[in-house]
């Protein structure tokens, strides 16, 4: 009878716990972009945030809720990707229009010259938005043609989740070239160790396709780099940096 009573109390208890950790899956992954977006408008100064962060995590995620289409997996990841390009059409939007007004006597560059040489780099928001619903269509048309082939369904899993998880190699590049980690935020680092190994953590209990366990794991791996050369790099000169105010997160360079 205790015992009834005792799984009783352990059920919404449960239940509860599932749904926090549902959440911190939807929301947890653009919780670090807020500050920067913040930062951003209160500076009117976007040169410390780099808009690839915005072309890799778009594709990277796009590709993704393709790959539902064809494996179905985990609703919570499927809205985290839905979030995050969300997220991601906000922070370029906002970064355009920083941009831009600082601009003076630019040519204004669009999505329908091109050009190769200014790719990611228009002067308006909706030039952006025609690149990835095209990005989206040609894809999604892709994806329809190959949906019946598991193993083009297993390579674009591949694809979405390896994409993302190389977002923290350019950081990693750099502070090797500079011997240096001047700049780089190092609570932003830790914010992401955390969340990739609560990402990781989450994928591995709740079977999600291999795809995302292996590189989860390879975002820890990249993030624990990164933190280990804040430790190496520290007996070294750190250099000056032109825009120390504005410095971007390590995954945001």
């Amino acid at each position: 009878m205790e015992a009834q009573g005792l799984e009783w109390l352990l059920v919404p208890v449960r239940r509860l716990a599932a749904w926090g950790a549902a959440a911190a899956m939807v929301f947890g992954g653009v919780v670090p972009y807020v500050p920067q977006y913040r930062d951003i408008r209160r500076t009117q100064n976007a040169e410390g945030f780099s808009a690839y962060v915005c072309l890799v995590l778009l594709v990277a995620n796009i590709l993704r809720i393709l790959f539902w289409f064809g494996r179905r997996f985990e609703s919570p990841l499927l809205w985290q990707s839905i979030i995050m390009i969300i997220t991601m059409l906000l922070m370029l939007k906002l970064c355009t229009e920083v941009r831009v007004s600082n601009e003076l006597n630019v040519k204004r560059r669009s999505f329908a010259d091109f050009d190769l040489n200014y790719f990611w780099h228009w002067s308006k928001f909706t030039d952006y938005v025609q690149c990835v619903l095209t990005f989206t269509g040609v894809a999604g048309y892709i994806t329809y043609l190959w949906l019946d082939s598991s193993l083009f369904v297993e390579t674009l899993g591949f694809l979405a989740v390896f994409t993302e998880a190389m977002l923290g190699v350019p950081q990693l590049y750099r502070n090797y070239q500079n011997r240096s980690t001047e700049g780089m935020s190092v609570k932003m680092v830790l914010m992401w160790a955390s969340g990739d190994t609560f990402k990781t953590v989450y994928f591995i209990l709740n079977q999600a396709p291999f795809q995302f366990s292996i590189c989860g794991l390879l975002q820890v791996f990249v993030d624990i780099a990164i933190l280990l050369q804040v430790y190496l790099y520290s007996s070294y000169t750190q250099k000056p940096t032109s825009h120390p105010a504005h410095t971007a997160s390590a995954k945001a360079l």
